[in-house]
């Protein structure tokens, strides 16, 4: 099941999931406010959603007749898929982005964090920073986190995971590096686009799925998660045993080679303001963002 939120009239959130026809406006349909906070504490509620969904798809005349009802998901606003507590990402997480940016493989997950209000929704414009002018681009694969989770051992994180999205990293190179700490060039406000949907984790896998990034319609990254350093449950329980994690939060799993600051000094051509930036992974769908 592919789930998202979107705004409605008046601003508030709704949840929706898509279907071959469209997609439903679950939170219309009366299932209560409890769904607007999903995902819930156990991967479960997406079975129960999705019964109650086939039920309401073939009792409701609105359903039923010529598919009226269903929104176009090229019409909505989109909102973030997710409140989180906690946004943790995985760096160096590939070997041959590792090794075009002069890196050798981590021994360890290489682990940092993002704020929570660094996350965007697809198709948001992100503000760049007027004061800085080095941009790049992350694509990644990205964990929705469904229980809570506390130094888990990796074979038990699959337990924990809720499902899927694509994400970008945005960084800016030239704050990044000002140390050792990464902060500085990750926590600007929207630079953690995630969405538009979270695929539950009982409709989609995440090995050896293609993972690229567009720029103004140009390929830039063109990788696989079958080269990640570390798997995606290796991520997940590294990151529960240094924080506690909660249903909602997010896990960025690492970006492949082809950033911009992989590129030879002199050659490398920053995101700037106007580019659209577009990651796609395959069966999860695609994120695509404006920069001003």
């Amino acid at each position: 099941m592919k789930l998202t939120r979107f705004y409605v009239d008046g601003g508030a959130i709704h949840v929706g999931a898509a279907t071959a026809y469209g997609v439903v406006d679950v939170t219309a349909l009366g299932f209560g406010d409890d769904i607007v906070s999903l995902p819930t504490d156990a991967l479960a509620r997406s079975v129960e959603l999705y019964t109650a969904l086939y039920i309401s798809m073939h009792s409701n005349t609105a359903y039923t007749t010529a598919h009226n009802g269903f929104l176009d998901p090229a019409t909505l606003r989109y909102a973030p898929i997710t409140s989180p507590r906690k946004i943790i990402c995985a760096g160096l997480n590939y070997r041959d982005h590792a090794e075009e940016t002069g890196g050798e493989a981590p021994e360890h997950p290489i682990l940092f964090t993002k704020y929570a209000d660094t996350l965007a929704p697809h198709g948001a414009k992100i503000e760049l920073p007027q004061w800085l002018r080095c941009f790049d681009y992350e694509a990644e694969l990205v964990v929705v986190i469904g229980r809570a989770a506390y130094n888990i051992a990796e074979d038990d994180a699959d337990d924990y995971i809720f499902g899927y999205t694509c994400g970008d990293d945005l960084s800016a190179r030239d704050s990044q590096f000002l140390s050792n700490q990464w902060a500085a060039g990750k926590n600007f406000p929207d630079f953690a686009p995630t969405g538009p949907f979270i695929t539950t984790a009982d409709e989609w896998q995440p090995d050896s799925k293609y993972i690229r990034t567009y720029v103004n319609g140009d390929l830039r990254q063109n990788g696989n998660t079958s080269d990640m350093i570390f798997s995606v449950r290796a991520n997940v329980a590294a990151a529960s045993r240094y924080f506690a994690l909660e249903p909602g939060d997010l896990v960025f799993t690492g970006t492949p080679a082809g950033v911009i600051l992989g590129k030879p000094k002199g050659s490398r051509v920053w995101l700037t303001r106007g580019d659209v930036v577009r990651v796609e992974i395959e069966g999860l769908g695609a994120l695509e963002n404006e920069l001003m």
